[in-house]
């Protein structure tokens, strides 16, 4: 990621993630529905969307599972030690991917709080004197494995198998 803004407007970036992602149950955490989540509705009936207001997950949502997660407009409203709970626990126990639109300066926020949670900035987004940023994780694309990571590397690698101790 540059350090420039995108061309994009934030409900472009978010569109796109929701087509390309096209979740089944979906997962907003904020005071609102958005433009392009209400496309996305449109052209897909058959998908479940489950929304949250600020704050910690209700008992009944926080014991399901998603295919997506959207946090927007929601860390601006919410103090940072449980926002940080809240972005933790969704990544640990109830989404594999997770998109967070987020003004820092509102939030009182920084990139490295994003970096702890394994979130990534994928664009920055500005209008007038606002800055947003979308960070995103994917557990699918949060590590490569390495090439050395198989028995061609290891020390003897004719006993690969072969041996248990």
């Amino acid at each position: 990621m540059t350090e420039g803004f995108s061309t994009r407007t934030p409900q472009q970036a978010m569109a796109a993630l929701l087509d390309r992602y096209a979740p089944e149950r979906l997962l907003l955490v904020g005071s609102q529905a958005f433009p392009a989540l209400q496309a996305f509705r449109e052209a897909h009936p058959n998908s479940h969307v489950f929304q949250a207001m600020p704050g910690p997950l209700s008992a009944e949502l926080a014991g399901q599972r998603f295919d997506l997660a959207l946090v927007v407009d929601c860390l601006e409203h919410i103090p940072k030690r449980i926002g940080l709970e809240l972005l933790g626990g969704i990544r640990n126990l109830n989404a594999s991917r997770i998109a967070v639109l987020a003004d820092l300066h509102a939030c009182g926020w920084q990139d490295t709080d994003f970096y702890s949670l394994a979130l990534q900035v994928s664009e920055r987004f500005a209008r007038d004197e606002q800055v947003l940023s979308l960070y995103t994780y994917d557990l699918r694309e949060y590590k490569q494995v390495p090439d050395w990571l198989n028995a061609k590397f290891w020390a003897n690698p004719e006993n690969f198998g072969k041996y248990w101790w």
